[in-house]
């Protein structure tokens, strides 16, 4: 599975990716997490509004930080 974080590198953003990485090792994920500061590639994401979470190439969080119930789901934990 791979995890890919979407953002600038703002205080939201940071914390997006802090919260996925907990609640991961938390549940003993394996998955990849990859942070993505590049404007372009966040734009061919389709994503207008960061932060923003892609789960396998589908984007399933913009704007706003993840709860961790969320991110269970999205790992099916």
């Amino acid at each position: 599975m791979n995890i890919k974080i979407l953002g600038p590198g703002c205080a939201k953003c940071k914390k997006a990716e802090e919260m996925v990485r907990a609640t991961l090792a938390e549940a003993g994920s394996d998955a990849t997490v990859e942070k993505v500061t590049d404007m372009m590639e966040i734009a061919r994401a389709g994503v207008m509004s960061t932060p923003a979470v892609v789960v396998d190439g589908k984007v399933k969080s913009v704007g706003k930080i993840p709860g961790k119930a969320e991110i269970l789901a999205w790992i099916g934990k």
